[in-house]
């Protein structure tokens, strides 16, 4: 890494360590503390209002809280609402569940409204936190952030040569965002090539295309590529499934490689179309109950031969519908150990018109697996090269099956030789989650056969 990526790396620690002493503001309102400032110039006299049932640590808070206020170079930064969202990103940011619970300025619940309908305005790239650092989860397909040649996985350092590392996630989101056809340069550090990139990309509409598919050239199988887990899935993963039937398809790639998830409702009435029973998952709380979330009945791909491809920008609903065509022998899943986002977020609106996205449960596989920090496993483990195109069902339409076959995407390659579709690919030698050379007959391709009978 270099000096001043290590730096940055630095600066991001010791900011976190200072935001964790101030995490506790978020919950003043709720407990009725209030702090009075006065002109005492003593450092031990918060002069704090406490109610009985708030923790003693919050008069730690309060004193800084007035010492900021009080003494302060910078007067023009003292805006206490900013001062106050900061304090609620640094508690959220203590709870460990990266990606997934969130805090919403009043501005942000407007935006993810617009987000989750399947159109917005930016880069289109879905941007989380991992080990406190603003981090690429999934570029969009045939988004400005794709075409760039932004990864799953890349750490946002600067934005238009501002440093935001030290930042809350949403001012990070909202530095990059912008109107359509403006430029943004953004600077990544991207850890398997232990480089710094610097890319400029031009803001667009971006529209989600829940599902999109295409015949893979000189097979009988079709792709079909889920990008996120909107409104609009189930709708489209029933007509792409409907289509390719119809051209043909004998059997299905589902691809959900860089899908950062979504809606719940979603992820269990699209895994439904490809199980016939059982459950799709298990979602448990903070005192271990257990919900069971079982198969809707009627699912219209329940007995063509199926893989599933994911990579570690399959986070979330992702994960959900993987875990489950594992657990259920319906499918071989091949690529990378996905993201790990397993918690599922109830929306709390705040008196200000933000909202408190918290995860309050956690999801299962169907057999009990945790997903949470822990991720999808693949059967058979193929890494990709930094900078491998995964290609999308928009560009395989315009491929032959030699451009097919010289392509860097080998997720692909390898699920076409799993179903025996590409002649000429190793179908017979695979890696599974330790590493080790596995042959994939019988036992890999065991679900398949069973489709197949």
């Amino acid at each position: 890494m270099s000096d001043e990526v290590g730096e940055k790396m630095m600066k991001r620690l010791l900011t976190i360590a200072i935001v964790v002493v101030s995490l506790v503001f978020i919950t003043s309102g709720a407990f009725g503390a209030g702090v009075i400032l006065g002109s005492s110039d003593s450092l031990f006299q918060p002069a704090v209002v406490r109610a009985d049932d708030q923790p003693a640590e919050f008069e730690v808070f309060w004193q800084v809280w007035r010492l900021v206020q009080r003494y302060f170079v910078d007067r023009d930064v003292l805006d206490n609402t900013r001062l106050t969202y900061g304090a609620i990103n640094g508690l959220i940011q203590a709870l460990g569940d990266e990606g997934h619970t969130r805090f919403l300025t009043p501005e942000e619940v407007a935006r993810q409204q617009t987000d989750i309908s399947g159109k917005f305005y930016g880069i289109g790239a879905q941007v989380g936190l991992k080990d406190g650092l603003p981090v690429i989860v999934a570029p969009m397909d045939d988004s400005p952030a794709d075409r760039a040649g932004v990864k799953a996985g890349d750490i946002i350092l600067e934005v238009d040569g501002e440093d935001v590392t030290t930042l809350p996630l949403n001012e990070v989101v909202d530095r990059i965002r912008g109107e359509e056809g403006t430029e943004v340069v953004i600077t990544f550090y991207r850890e398997d090539t232990n480089e710094s990139l610097e890319l400029s990309i031009i803001r667009a509409e971006v529209k989600l295309e829940a599902a999109t598919w295409t015949m893979i050239p000189g097979t009988d199988v079709a792709l079909i590529r889920m990008t996120q887990f909107n409104a609009n899935l189930l709708d489209n993963v029933v007509m792409a499934v409907e289509q390719a039937k119809s051209a043909g398809a004998t059997a299905l790639v589902v691809d959900v490689r860089n899908n950062p998830g979504g809606l719940l409702e979603q992820a269990v009435r699209v895994t439904s179309q490809f199980l016939k029973d059982g459950n799709v998952l298990l979602q448990e709380d903070a005192d271990g109950a257990r919900e069971i979330f079982a198969v809707e009945p009627g699912g219209v791909a329940t007995d063509i031969p199926l893989v599933v491809l994911v990579n570690r920008g399959s986070a979330s609903s992702a994960e959900i519908f993987a875990g489950a065509i594992q657990d259920h022998e319906r499918g071989i899943v091949v690529g990378e150990t996905t993201f790990g986002t397993g918690t599922v977020l109830r929306s709390f609106q705040l008196d200000d018109g933000s909202a408190l996205l918290l995860g309050t449960s956690q999801w299962l596989t169907p057999n009990g697996r945790l997903i949470r920090k822990q991720g999808i496993e693949p059967d058979i483990v193929v890494e990709l090269p930094v900078g491998s195109d995964l290609l999308a069902p928009y560009e395989l339409k315009e491929m032959n099956v030699t451009e097919l076959r010289h392509s860097e995407d080998r997720q692909l390659l390898k699920a076409l030789a799993v179903l025996a579709e590409l002649p000429g690919v190793d179908a017979d030698i695979g890696l599974d989650p330790a590493g080790n050379r596995v042959e994939l007959h019988p036992e890999y391709l065991r679900p398949l056969r069973m489709a197949i009978e």
